[in-house]
């Protein structure tokens, strides 16, 4: 979220993205575990959220200042508890694994289904891109629903929101009941226009080596200016007017685009 609450600019970070995770101390044993090459997601694997923020802002340069994780089970609970959330698609969207059936037009998801659209990646060829741009256009869909729903005007409805995404967890997740409520609050007098979203360069895959397989190589150069680009609250898009996303997306082609470019009619 920019300094002054008029932009939030959301980057996706592909799990399948060659890393090395930082060198660290083993907390169960007290022994060092060295620094290492691997897929971005192993971090997690291997030692939690704290690893995973680790190795993010040593790969990006910029700082993680709070860490939210949400389950399936959360995530369909909050969905639900915003009265389900709308999203659209120009053509059919269709996945054997999660069983998503969509056909062209707007469609109001509940929680299940919802849980259906921005987990499926099979159904093109564009993988776990094609998920993460699922993801974002997703979260265009809920930011419109707390903008149009005037319960949410209400602090008690939107901490009862934040109580369902925060959930029992004694996880320490950098947020409060009531910083999320703010947070909350903040994003709803946000318009589409004023989210962008993109994936981080890409340059293209590598060959199986180190003995992690193959993995994505980001395009440094380009990378790096999207990150110095968060980091001096500079827009993504450079405050000027995007292109709506290629649909499915394109590997190497990976561009900003504003909230309003892919919200529903």
């Amino acid at each position: 979220m920019s300094e002054k609450s008029d932009r939030v600019s959301v980057v996706g970070l592909p799990r399948d993205s060659r890393t090395v995770i930082p060198e660290r101390r083993e907390e169960a044993t007290g022994e060092g575990a060295p620094a290492h090459p691997a897929k971005l997601n192993a971090a997690y694997a291997e030692g939690g959220p704290q690893l995973a923020v680790h190795t993010v802002e040593e790969m990006t340069n910029v700082r993680v200042d709070h860490y939210l994780e949400i389950d399936f089970r959360r995530f369909i609970d909050a969905v639900d508890e915003a009265g389900g959330v709308r999203v659209c698609t120009k053509r059919p969207l269709k996945d054997f694994a999660t069983k998503l059936n969509l056909k062209p037009g707007t469609h109001k998801l509940s929680g299940g289904r919802s849980l259906q659209y921005v987990r499926s990646r099979h159904v093109d060829n564009s993988a776990d891109f094609g998920r993460m741009q699922r993801q974002q256009r997703f979260l265009v869909g809920v930011l419109r629903t707390l903008s149009a729903d005037r319960a949410f005007a209400d602090p008690l409805r939107t901490a009862r929101l934040a109580r369902t995404v925060l959930g029992s967890t004694r996880l320490d997740q950098g947020f409060t009941v009531d910083g999320l409520t703010e947070l909350t609050t903040t994003l709803r007098k946000l318009a589409p226009s004023a989210t962008e979203f993109m994936t981080v360069p890409i340059g293209g895959f590598s060959d199986a080596q180190d003995g992690i397989g193959a993995t994505l190589e980001w395009d440094r150069p380009k990378a790096d200016k999207v990150f110095d680009a968060l980091n001096r609250d500079r827009a993504l898009t450079g405050g000027k007017a995007s292109a709506a996303p290629a649909d499915p997306p394109r590997l190497l082609r990976q561009t900003a685009f504003r909230g309003d470019k892919v919200a529903c009619p």
